[in-house]
């Protein structure tokens, strides 16, 4: 048996006896150690541990609703935060481009879901985020509108 094919099945244990050439003997073990078989005992009652709940959205304070008029994208995160801290959020898109808006609406709605509140429209440039804790009532015709027919489209 020559070859690096060869030396390889040799060395991973794909071979046939009448295959094994005597030179590379003396690279096979001579003596195969037995192992003890452990004995697994099964084990008592389990304890479930209790993990933290996700972090819950704080109570809303009601006496406090931010307004947010974003200019660009960037501002994303001055709707994120007070939303994520419990505080409805009233985002007013008439100063950005249809294409910011339409992201503003998609980064708004993940945000909403994310955190289990609800997205609202207002108007067709002005939306309501709402913490889950909190119920809006009133006209819910105008929000059952979907998002995407905003501009036209």
């Amino acid at each position: 048996m020559s070859g690096f094919g060869a030396k390889a099945r040799q060395f991973m244990g794909w071979y046939t006896p009448e295959e094994v050439d005597e030179s590379t003997l003396d690279f096979l073990p001579e003596e195969v150690e037995e192992t003890e078989v452990a004995h697994i005992t099964p084990a008592s009652n389990v304890t479930p541990i209790h993990r933290e709940e996700r972090r819950s959205v704080q109570q809303a304070d009601l006496s406090r609703i931010v307004t947010v008029r974003p200019l660009n994208y960037n501002d994303a995160p001055a709707i994120a935060e007070p939303y994520r801290d419990g505080v409805p959020v009233i985002m007013n898109l008439s100063e950005v481009s249809d294409k910011d808006a339409q992201r503003f609406i998609d980064f708004a709605v993940g945000l909403t879901y994310g955190l289990q509140g609800v997205f609202e429209r207002v108007t067709d440039r002005v939306f309501l985020l709402s913490p889950h804790s909190v119920e809006v009532t009133g006209d819910v015709t105008g929000s059952n509108r979907s998002a995407t027919s905003l501009f036209g489209r």
